[in-house]
């Protein structure tokens, strides 16, 4: 892949959060970090742009989702690189509504095969642009928190910030 691409960084209540986007605004990696190097760890090698400081076109989108527009995020465009059950996991998660986390067995059957639970769980730990694409919305089958690659607090800060944002949706409806 020979492109550009830009990085900014936007802070947040769950610590510094990193944007990497191509030249047409679309997500390519993000994540809680100021390391530029964490993100592009997930990307594959071929995949992986050159990249310069710069402003994020989708930076808004993550200070309203912090300012309690949850669905701020949903419209932000991403481009990821995968298998075809992972680019329908994908697509599947960007589905999951705020404040209604679902299970990786529920996540496997939206995408297709309720057996491939496995795969589904894979598809979220190979998912570069988190929170656009969230990942974090998928729990184990007891609820718990599994796996976040930015670590459980952060899963744990997103679900319960989507959590009230939503219970005060439907309250003032």
């Amino acid at each position: 892949m020979t492109t550009t691409a830009l990085i900014d960084t936007i802070d947040t209540p769950d610590g510094p959060f990193m944007i990497l986007e191509d030249d047409e605004g679309r997500v390519l990696s993000s994540g809680w970090t100021d390391a530029a190097e964490a993100l592009f760890a997930r990307l594959a090698p071929k995949n992986r742009p050159d990249a310069r400081a710069g402003r994020s076109r989708n930076g808004h989108a993550v200070e309203a989702f912090y300012s309690g527009d949850v669905r701020a995020i949903d419209a932000v465009p991403v481009r990821q690189f995968g298998t075809p059950l992972q680019t329908v996991s994908w697509t599947e998660l960007r589905r999951i509504a705020p404040g209604a986390p679902i299970t990786y067995t529920e996540l496997a059957a939206r995408s297709g095969n309720a057996r491939a639970v496995r795969a589904a769980a894979s598809a979220c730990a190979r998912n570069a642009p988190a929170l656009f694409v969230p990942c974090h919305r998928v729990v184990n089958t007891a609820g718990g928190l599994a796996g976040f690659a930015w670590g459980i607090p952060v899963k744990r800060a997103l679900l319960a910030r989507e959590a009230a944002a939503s219970s005060q949706d439907s309250m003032s409806a």
